[in-house]
């Protein structure tokens, strides 16, 4: 069985003979942020698939937030590199969840809080608590607070 480290080495191999210089230069900023958190810590260990896919989701989070500042900024080059890598590494991310699904995953947490007690606002964090663990990977917390804010001010 291939893991997800070893899958994302073999595309480095492959993209390093394709001379694929954007391919190849993501691939390995992504490895070098799985080895530091590899041997974060107190002793070096093998991170299972679950967290490099944390490592992943990470990293393409920096590239986007990284595009938005320099498309901010009037450097639409670097944004478009930034934006290119991004998509890169969200080829190894599970399928990201369409506004329409997570709004009916979020609904349900918010009628399963509202059952608890828990309403309005305040319901932020209990909803969240319910919500985080079905979307894990597949959206970012960001845009899974922000339709929990909208469906709680309903």
């Amino acid at each position: 069985m291939t893991t997800l480290k070893s899958q994302l080495q073999d595309d480095l191999t492959a993209a390093i003979r394709a001379r694929d210089e954007l391919r190849s230069s993501t691939l390995r900023l992504t490895l070098s942020a799985i080895t530091n958190e590899e041997v974060s810590g107190k002793s070096a260990r093998e991170l299972s698939d679950d967290e490099v896919l944390k490592v992943i989701t990470r990293e393409a989070k920096k590239r986007r937030e990284a595009a938005e500042a320099f498309a901010q900024g009037g450097r639409d080059e670097s944004a478009e590199r930034e934006k290119a890598e991004g998509e890169i590494l969200a080829e190894y991310l599970p399928q990201q969840l369409s506004d329409l699904e997570l709004e009916s995953l979020v609904a349900a947490a918010v009628a399963e809080a509202a059952g608890h007690g828990a309403e309005g606002p305040r319901a932020m964090g209990a909803v969240m608590k319910i919500v985080s663990p079905q979307v894990a990977g597949r959206a970012e917390g960001g845009r899974v607070a922000a339709i929990v804010k909208k469906l709680l001010a309903g």
